[in-house]
């Protein structure tokens, strides 16, 4: 059988996809917490983040994301490692991170994040669902306690 010029030649991206995020982080009773979303749609415990939207420096995408998904009004601190892993469609993406801490706003449920945790750095390792996650809280791990 051949194919004719009307068949769909299967598409593969070779662009990465670029996103950005954020290790929200406070003290609770003497302790560094580290807030930890649960996604519905993956059903895993992350840290929040997104795409690049065209035109947006990753600094803006990580502000914006972490918003977005938990409510939460931040202020950027120091970039943490990136990870480049890839997705569920096979995709290349890597992924900046920074530190962050809160300015204003509450944690809502919404359609991105049914739920947020706020989880000591020994809790957060057992909970996040990626080792990729892992390796980035290692980095506030060892940001925090120099």
């Amino acid at each position: 059988m051949t194919s004719s010029s009307t068949d769909p030649e299967p598409s593969v991206s070779t662009a990465e996809v670029r996103a950005a995020g954020g290790v929200v982080w406070r003290v609770v009773d003497g302790a560094i917490r580290v807030a930890l979303i649960h996604r519905p749609r993956y059903d895993d415990w992350t840290f929040p983040k997104g795409k690049v939207e065209s035109g947006e420096a990753d600094e803006q995408t990580a502000h914006r994301e972490v918003l977005e998904e938990t409510g939460l009004d931040c202020v950027l601190g120091r970039e943490l490692r990136s990870v480049a892993y890839r997705d569920d469609r096979g995709r290349s993406k890597r992924v900046r991170y920074w530190e962050m801490t809160i300015a204003a706003g509450e944690f809502v449920p919404n359609e991105e994040a049914d739920r947020l945790i706020w989880a000591t750095l020994t809790e957060a390792r057992g909970r996040l669902t990626y080792r990729h996650d892992v390796s980035v809280l290692e980095s506030f791990r060892r940001l925090t306690s120099a």
